[in-house]
This record gives C-alpha cells, structure tokens and sequence, in this order.
C-alpha cells in the first residue's frame, strides 16, 4: 500500500555487496538529507552468498529509511529492480547500483528534472573510468547493437539508473512479462523523458556483475522482448541460401546441357549439405528462444521468492518536517 508521506524510493539490488556496503550507506545518508522530500531505501538482496544480508541488518538498526528484502536465491539483476519496485511506496523511484558506479548525487540533478514534469529521467555515460578498452568496446557495441535490433528507441549509454515517477511505475506494474528487460520496458512506454549526463566513475570495491557473458543474454532478451527482428533476419537468410542454391543447380544444369565432364564432386555436396545444416539449426534455434519464452510466460510462476523482508514497518523519516519543527522550537 503507497505511504502518500514519502515521495522518493530509492532501489538498490545487491549481491555480493559487503565490501561496498559502508562507504555506500554513508553516500546514501548524506543523499537523503539533501532531497527535498522523505525518502526511504529499499535494498533488495539477490540471494547474496557473503555477508551482505546480515550486515544490512545492522545498518537497519539505526536507519529509519532503510527496507530490506531478501530472495530466497539468486533471480537476477532485473527481477530485484522489479521487487524494489513492488515495494515502493514513492512518488518517484530510483533505481541505482549499489558498487557507486550511479553516483548517488546525481539522484539530485534528476530530481529536479522530475520536478520540471519528465516522467522518466535517465542517467547517461559521458565516461567510464576504471575500465579496460575492452569492456569499454564491448559495452558501446552492445549498446548500439540493441538499438539497431530492437523496435523501441532505447538511449545509447544507459543503464537501468533512472528515475520513475508514478505513472510510469503503475504502469510498469501492469507489464506481466516474465523476460524482463527493464530499460527497454521504460522505453516502450512513451512517457516525457530527459537524459542527465554523468561521469560513471570506477567500482568502489568488489567485482563486476555484469560480465560479458552476461551483457549478451541480456541483449538477448531485449530482442526477444522487443522485437522480431530475429526471425525476419531468419527469413532472410533462408531466401538466401535457397536463392543461392538455385543459381547453384541452374549452374549445373548448364554443365549438363553443353555437356561439359561432370566428376561427381563428394567435397562440393558435402560443403553445401553441411551449410544448409548450420543455416536451418541457426533458424530452429531462434525460433527455439522465442517458444522458450512464451513457454515461460504461460507457466505464470511468481516471478520472485521472498524469504525474509526487514524495515517496513518503520515509520518514514521527514527530515523536512523533522527540521520545520526543530525551527518552531528555537523560536518558541
């Protein structure tokens, strides 16, 4: 149930965290006195396998803002933003890494964007210090890549660190998808949007999540989300080689008419049969992806297991009421 006393919810999936957790909780806290409205924290832990859950714990202690939510085993990165979500209670969500490569203060650049009435307001890479040439390459291509194979326009250079405001998130909660490609499902949308441009600075600590094996899979599932591009390009391909298979006997009927010496060319059938069987395995395979997701979907699973959730039962923390008051009283 929203609580109309806060106005921004701030969503950070983690796993893993425990090294970072410190210098994030303290970047975090010097955030929220800083917002022109309450906040609240929503840390939503993905099956973490170190010390994460129990030292969020204990910064929940002593944090009013501070709600956790703990799955029961590792459902991945977009699933947690989605479970973040649910459990917002904000006029305008935030969702932001917890290794710091979001630098929370740029929460206070796209704030005031929100105010000037973007519903959606994104946080896109100038830079990315502390990464390799290769990491940067690979993360351009993949970028660039997705946009030219989707059907929504998805900005270049972001991530899924953005604010939400709540017409968006409503509406993202009626989104019923199972593959889950969160940036592209703000896309989709159309809402008024903006890009508040930032230096993504080097990891804090830690390692990376999102190594290239895994920005490939999400790519994938932007694709199969949002576009039919795959089996078209299937479509084509096949045209092709029947086409070129065509030429190919035309060819040899040719031969055959001028009655040229056809030597019975084993390699020749061997290279052509072999070619057609990497093209149609290539072909179910993509369709294969497809019918794996719609067999996904109909299952209609929980998208998530919630083991444990803490801090949801605080009362919010106003530091704007909270300093009004302490002025009343001085001058009392």
């Amino acid at each position: 149930m929203q609580d109309h006393n806060i106005t921004y919810s701030l969503i950070i999936p983690v796993f893993n965290e425990q090294e970072v957790l410190p210098l994030l909780v303290e970047r975090l806290k010097s955030l929220t006195g800083k917002l022109d409205g309450a906040a609240e924290i929503i840390f939503v832990d993905d099956g973490s396998s170190d010390g994460t859950w129990e030292l969020l714990k204990e910064y929940s202690r002593n944090e009013e803002a501070f709600r956790l939510i703990r799955f029961s085993r590792n459902f991945g990165h977009q699933i947690a933003i989605t479970a973040g979500m649910d459990a917002a209670c904000g006029e305008a969500v935030i969702v932001m890494d917890a290794d710091l490569q979001d630098p929370p203060e740029v929460v206070l650049q796209m704030a005031q964007k929100w105010r000037e009435g973007f519903e959606i307001v994104y946080a896109q890479r100038e830079q990315r210090k502390g990464e390799s040439l290769f990491k940067r390459a690979s993360a351009a291509l993949f970028y660039r890549f997705l946009q030219r194979m989707t059907d929504i326009d998805i900005p270049v250079d972001t991530g899924d660190f953005r604010l939400i405001g709540r017409r968006a998130l409503e509406t993202f909660k009626a989104m019923p998808e199972r593959q889950r490609f969160v940036r592209g499902m703000f896309a989709w949308m159309g809402y008024p949007q903006a890009a508040v441009k930032f230096c993504r600075p080097a990891r804090a600590a830690g390692e990376t999540k999102y190594p290239l094996a895994r920005m490939l899979r999400l790519a994938a599932t932007g694709m199969l989300s949002f576009s039919d591009r795959p089996l078209r390009l299937a479509l084509w391909l096949g045209a092709a080689v029947s086409g070129m298979a065509v030429l190919y006997g035309l060819y040899v009927m040719a031969l055959w008419l001028f009655d040229a010496s056809l030597v019975p060319g084993w390699a020749s059938i061997m290279i052509v049969t072999s070619f057609l069987s990497g093209v149609n395995l290539m072909m179910l395979g993509i369709i294969g992806l497809y019918i794996g997701s719609i067999f996904e979907q109909v299952q209609s699973r929980p998208l998530y297991v919630v083991q444990e959730r803490d801090g949801f039962e605080k009362k919010p923390h106003n530091q704007v009421e909270e300093l009004q008051k302490r002025l009343e009283k001085a001058y009392a």
